[in-house]
């Protein structure tokens, strides 16, 4: 074995030195080997690399492997020795670190495919349907009963006629009232269907939440029951307008989507769903219902991959793995979806310093990953941008968080702002929706501690030349975010929104359900949250009190990163302001605490309805 002494940095190539020849494969130097073996090694190295690597290196070539294979065929015979060597260029470390970082204490995840259900809308008696699981959605006010025990509402009462009086028995000894969050499913013979389900909408039902919880208790009550087969119908649907029926309809179908959805895939063993069809029943039909319930399907299983990417542990989605993610989402739309991925050596030409700041602690490199959305044809009526905060793991840095309640061991969830983002790229490239351009933004990186890290009373200076002084390490997402937003203003946008796991300070506020929002434009407001009507999310616009800012000024830089606890989700939001152009239309949103639910320890997919809704809008 022998290591080349000669290594030209400029114009990468090996000198040949001492009867050795070497060669740059992958990243890696391969030196002294016979051509058959370094055929095999590099169709391993190929097959390892990110998908949005290969296609920036070798956009011209129609096989990576032949490209590399046609260059060393030149080569004149080696002897059967090698060496293997990472190179010293910043591409090279990071293509040795993510074949290494791939098998982070040996974790991949499962490729389990999510389940689909076959979702039907029909005009039929309830009586007569026939399958494995009837369930009917019921109000407090439907389960009355009359002197006799006997119910009042139409569909009820023909249900407990066809199971001779059964149905009114068993309930009022179950003790089902149709409260919100009550279900039960009976046994019960004399109908089509094998089984009975009540499920309980509360004192009244009308919003598109409770009608997405009816689809998800069902889905819930049909893994309880093994049941393939399920029909929901409402007890009260009289006097809903054709619009309302479409909406409910959209929404029991997301709520089934989410509902069987289970993130199994780092998991030793897992069940499949038995759900595979679901009718709706009541709620009329023809190609406008189906074509909401194709948009339902659409939308969640984006909200789907939103949850998966924010419940993947750090060790297997870095900032490199985030990005490849993206690559495939633009590979899979390439008819109106591109990519634009950019390394270390990239942001650094656009003078990310502030971004590049936060990544220099990490040896996963960052990646600044930009999706664009065109319509297929017709005129851009609308240009709008989605930044969303992409640390893929957050240590604090050299604030280091500690103590009760740092929730350092569920920092993988500090990228859930880009999880909207991405999800709402992918509902949008199988939605496709004309008039409008949207550009998805993140800028993603690790805070981690490293000699090469930024450290506390460092100034850091982004790319509007806007300089700052980091007084907390922790205060890095708004960091990153800061030449996100400057990015996002240079693609020529008029609307911004960024979504950012950014403060403790808005879950204190707030709570874990509901996200902040903050902007100084009334009718980006009003457009957002009217998309969130539809959606069914929650969020509250809080105020951007000016005169907080006086907290966020230092002494040797432009501003300081933080400002203390009092008004900490404020200050930060006054803080992104400073990034954004005045002519554009700018909200941030707080997602700190709906984006995870703590109860069951997984990700909500919090954000992409709303993106989506939002998007529409401006579209028609």
């Amino acid at each position: 074995m022998g290591w080349p002494r000669k290594w030209c940095q400029r114009t990468n190539q090996f000198k040949k030195c001492n009867a050795f020849e070497a060669h740059v494969i992958g990243g890696f130097i391969i030196n002294n080997i016979d051509y058959p073996t370094l055929k095999k090694m590099v169709a391993t190295i190929v097959a390892s690399l990110p998908s949005f690597l290969l296609a920036s290196s070798v956009a011209h070539s129609s096989s990576t492997s032949s490209l590399i294979f046609n260059k060393l065929r030149s080569s004149s015979r080696l002897r059967f020795s090698f060496a293997v060597a990472p190179l010293c260029s910043r591409r090279a470390k990071f293509m040795a670190h993510t074949l290494a970082s791939a098998n982070l204490g040996l974790t991949q995840p499962a490729n389990i495919e999510n389940p689909k259900i076959a979702f039907a809308a029909k005009e039929i008696d309830v009586g007569e349907w026939k399958g494995d699981m009837l369930a009917v959605g019921v109000t407090e006010k439907d389960m009355t009963k009359d002197e006799n025990s006997k119910f009042q509402n139409s569909i009820l009462k023909k249900l407990d006629r066809l199971l001779g009086g059964l149905l009114a028995e068993v309930s009022s000894e179950e003790d089902f009232t149709g409260k919100s969050g009550q279900s039960t499913v009976l046994r019960l013979p004399g109908l089509g269907s094998k089984r009975v389900g009540l499920i309980g909408l509360g004192q009244s039902a009308s919003s598109p939440s409770a009608f997405r919880g009816l689809g998800e208790a069902v889905a819930a009550a049909a893994k309880t029951a093994q049941a393939n087969s399920v029909a929901v119908v409402l007890a009260s649907s009289e006097g809903l307008s054709n619009e309302s029926k479409l909406g409910i309809a959209s929404a029991i179908a997301s709520g089934a989507v989410l509902g069987i959805h289970e993130d199994n895939r780092y998991k030793s063993e897992s069940k499949k769903p038995q759900l595979k069809s679901l009718d709706i029943l009541g709620l009329g039909t023809g190609p406008d219902l189906e074509k909401k319930l194709k948009y339902a399907e659409d939308v969640s299983s984006a909200i789907v991959f939103g949850r998966e990417l924010v419940n993947s542990p750090a060790n297997v989605l870095t900032p490199a793995a985030l990005a490849e993610e993206a690559s495939k989402i633009a590979s899979s739309y390439s008819d109106v979806i591109f990519a634009n991925i950019l390394t270390a050596e990239q942001c650094k030409e656009l003078k990310m310093g502030s971004y590049l700041g936060v990544a220099a602690a990490s040896d996963n490199p960052p990646y600044f990953i930009h999706l664009c959305y065109k319509p297929l044809s017709g005129p851009i009526k609308a240009k709008l941008a989605l930044v969303g905060k992409g640390l893929t793991f957050d240590s604090g840095g050299y604030n280091i968080k500690t103590g009760p309640g740092c929730s350092i061991d569920v920092m993988k969830i500090d990228m859930g702002g880009s999880a909207a983002v991405l999800g709402s790229a992918k509902a949008l490239g199988q939605i496709k929706p004309p008039g409008v351009e949207v550009h998805f933004i993140v800028a993603s990186c690790e805070n981690m501690i490293s000699g090469t890290g930024m450290r506390p009373g460092d100034i850091l200076t982004a790319s509007n030349g806007k300089t700052i002084e980091v007084n907390n390490t922790d205060a890095e997402g708004r960091l990153t975010l800061a030449d996100a937003l400057v990015y996002a203003c240079n693609q020529g946008v008029e609307k911004i929104v960024d979504l950012a796991t950014l403060t403790g300070a808005c879950i204190v506020a707030l709570g874990p359900s509901i996200a902040g929002v903050f902007t100084p434009s009334d009718e980006l407001a009003k457009e957002v949250f009217e998309a969130s009507e539809i959606s069914g999310e929650k969020f509250w616009r809080m105020p951007l009190e000016e005169s907080y800012w006086e907290s966020m000024k230092s002494g040797v830089a432009d501003m300081v990163n933080t400002g203390g606890r009092p008004g900490g989700a404020i200050t930060a939001a006054l803080f992104l302001k400073q990034f954004v152009d005045e002519k554009v239309q700018w909200m941030h949103i707080d997602l700190a605490g709906p984006v995870w639910n703590e109860k069951k320890r997984v990700a909500t997919g919090f954000g992409v309805s709303t993106l989506v809704e939002w998007v529409l809008k401006n579209s028609s």
